[in-house]
């Protein structure tokens, strides 16, 4: 059940009527979506899934086993659930459910009609304005249309360990799980600046995710420190780090927190989120006319000034490689061994020791 929202935020904020989610979409969602979309068998998996996905047992399970938010049940969450639809002028109220479970965690499924869940492990972690965020990072992905895709994840995921045994079906299924969750990583950033728009507290969004990633401590923590540890995250290493960081995160839902709280504050201190703020911003209404080739380019020109300004190894090589900088096998071999392959260190052309 979904209701009509048209209640004001509880102290004064800032709205975007007919907001497009391509607003504060990150390039790299998009980018990643038609990749997925392109996939070999994604467009046949995901019309019989459409048809076969069981929603309303879904719908059910939550129905009777969790509790619904509402006037009479957290109706403090009930309260920012409205407020962040009336910022992000979302139609309807999507359904809301607590549902018992010690990990902090929310999504956002369903295929007609979007469900956000919430755990009581993050209700009980987060203060209001941080819980806030959250529920605007949730209503972000309603209003991007993520809950489809996010709810084919889920099923697909399921389905991957019932069919291990079969090599060649566990195969095409892990084929699109892995695409799946590439793309959804990529929504996460999107969704985070949907929350910030909604909380329109970038202190509160730092706090919530550094909470998520060291508990109700905050005592103990600190921004700034933080922040820090994703620089040193993505500059530190060599190549040899840098393969690990994407075996690392290839299993995960999600990106690392210290990314994602980096990317927001990044995000947050941009001229795009102030021209937003100001008012200016595409609305639903201009979607019908966005180019595809317009998203394409701008995807592109997001990717290569990423690698432009990595400090990750592995980034920086692809630059110098793309900029037909040094030759590919001296390159790699003095970034893996962090020297020449002679072993005791670059020398000068007198022999000394080299910089």
């Amino acid at each position: 059940m979904t209701e009509s929202q048209g209640n004001a935020p509880s102290r004064r904020r800032e709205r975007f009527p007919e907001i497009s989610s391509r607003a504060y979409e990150h390039p790299a969602d998009r980018s990643a979506l038609v990749a997925l979309r392109k996939l070999s068998g994604f467009d046949t998996v995901f019309k019989a899934l459409s048809g076969l996905l069981p929603e309303r047992s879904l719908r059910l399970l939550f129905l009777s086993d969790s509790v619904r938010v509402g006037d009479a049940q957290f109706a403090h969450l009930h309260s920012m659930l409205r407020d962040a639809c009336y910022i992000l002028d979302l139609e309807k109220v999507p359904a809301m459910y607590v549902t018992q479970d010690p990990r902090p965690d929310a999504m956002c499924i369903g295929l007609d009609e979007p469900i956000i869940v919430v755990t009581t492990g993050l209700v009980e972690l987060l203060d209001e304005e941080e819980m806030r965020a959250v529920v605007g990072h949730e209503v972000g992905h309603a209003l991007s249309g993520h809950s489809v895709y996010r709810t084919i994840l889920l099923f697909l995921t399921s389905l991957a360990l019932k069919v291990a045994w079969i090599p060649l079906g566990n195969m095409a299924i892990m084929a699109i799980v892995t695409a799946l969750r590439e793309w959804f990583r990529k929504s996460e950033l999107s969704a985070d600046r949907a929350g910030l728009l909604v909380g329109q507290d970038l202190q509160a969004s730092m706090r919530g995710l550094m909470k998520i990633a060291g508990g109700n401590h905050l005592h103990e923590m600190n921004v700034d420190a933080f922040l820090a540890q994703a620089e040193e995250y993505e500059a530190g290493g060599d190549l040899r780090d840098s393969v690990l960081k994407i075996l690392n995160v290839l299993p995960r839902s999600h990106p690392f927190t210290t990314v994602r709280a980096a990317e927001l504050k990044k995000w947050a201190e941009s001229r795009d989120y102030q021209r937003i703020m100001d008012g200016h911003y595409p609305r639903r209404t201009e979607d019908k006319d966005t180019s595809v080739s317009d998203s394409f380019r701008e995807s592109a020109s997001h990717y290569a000034e990423s690698v432009r300004t990595s400090k990750d190894p592995l980034m920086k090589l692809v630059g110098d490689l793309a900029g037909g900088a040094g030759d590919l096998g001296s390159k790699l071999r003095d970034k893996f061994t962090g020297g020449s392959a002679g072993g005791g260190g670059r020398t000068g052309d007198d022999g000394s020791p080299g910089a």
